[in-house]
């Protein structure tokens, strides 16, 4: 009796590893780009003037970078999932004469200013994720109505009365100008927050879906992730902490006016698109959004040092900004092309 043997098969020989584009080079190494760039204008600034990088101008660069990492890192994950919160300054100034009216001429403690100012950036961010989650009203839309209806608040709140530092407690104010070990308190802050956001980003499942989410949300919805209720959490966690923002700027300021922060939507948005979160949603890391976050708010301080018009600043700011959106634009070209490749191979 004799068996007969099946023919041997050869396994397929692995693809060979295609060649990185210069596009897909460019998109791994942005974070890295934009901290020597960072570090670069740092250099060429002290050089010019030693006294930016004493004791006290370190200070002021982390304290004026400390409330724009903040929104950046909230901005980023809402941006992650492909929609946008153009709410987040009105939000900041409506909290923080929120918070202000709240302790003015009274000795409330900070922990009480924050919650205050965490739970009404949260409300914000929940009608704004509802409308646009549920309602499937364009982010845009819903966001930029948001901010014209915050600051409408605000004003009708104020009637154009300011909270002056001298109501401030000065546990709350000491906040804002306390330090540790020479660090203030806000950069610390700003770098808890920034930490724990990207640790829940990278580690829990949660956090990867919002990813999937901006790469493709039908695919994620055919996976069997609640498309709708992670971009809820998406705007609730952008506005907590465009809430809890507008709390450390009156601990920072002390008098602050219904419209503070005004105009920041912009620039947050710059900060999150410069540090490499692509406006298309699905790929970047809070990180490179405070990276960004730096870069912009140094380009600030490294003028006025430099003698050089402040037009120039935002005439810098749009130009990173085009080239980051370039840039994000041939990368994701580039991708395209190499997958379809390599589906008819």
């Amino acid at each position: 009796m004799s068996t007969t043997l099946p023919p041997r098969t050869t396994a397929p020989a692995p693809p060979a590893p295609e060649r990185r584009s210069a596009a897909e080079l460019v998109l791994r190494v942005r974070e890295f780009v934009i901290g020597a760039a960072l570090a670069v204008l740092i250099l060429v600034t002290w050089l010019v003037n030693h006294s930016f990088l004493d004791d006290q101008g370190v200070k002021d660069l982390l304290l004026n970078a400390a409330i724009l990492v903040l929104l950046a890192t909230g901005q980023s994950v809402v941006v992650l999932t492909r929609n946008i919160d153009l709410s987040v300054g009105s939000v900041v100034g409506l909290s923080a004469f929120a918070c202000g009216s709240f302790v003015s001429g009274t000795d409330h403690g900070p922990a009480l200013v924050l919650l205050l100012g965490i739970a009404l950036g949260t409300c914000c961010g929940l009608i704004s994720g509802a409308l646009v989650s549920f309602g499937k009203v364009p982010a845009l839309v819903v966001t930029l109505g948001m901010l014209y209806v915050i600051q409408g608040v605000g004003h009708a709140w104020a009637h154009g009365d300011q909270i002056n530092a001298s109501d401030v407690p000065d546990s709350v104010l000491t906040l804002g100008s306390g330090s540790v070990l020479g660090i203030p308190y806000l950069p610390l802050i700003s770098a808890l927050v920034l930490a724990a956001t990207g640790y829940f980003l990278r580690t829990y499942r949660s956090g990867r879906q919002l990813y999937a989410i901006g790469s493709s949300p039908e695919a994620a919805r055919l996976a069997g992730i609640p498309v709708r209720r992670r971009t809820l959490a998406a705007y609730a966690f952008s506005g907590a902490v465009a809430g809890f923002a507008g709390a450390l700027w009156l601990a920072r300021f002390g008098t602050v006016v219904a419209d503070a922060a005004n105009g920041w939507e912009l620039t947050v948005v710059s900060a999150v698109v410069v540090g490499g979160v692509a406006i298309t949603g699905g790929v970047g890391t809070v990180w490179g959004a405070a990276l960004g976050a730096m870069l912009l708010t140094t380009i600030g301080s490294a003028l006025v040092v430099l003698k050089v018009s402040a037009f120039w600043e935002q005439a810098i700011t749009g130009a990173l900004l085009l080239a980051a959106i370039a840039t994000d634009r041939v990368v994701r070209t580039r991708s395209t092309r190499a997958l379809r490749k390599r589906r008819r191979d």
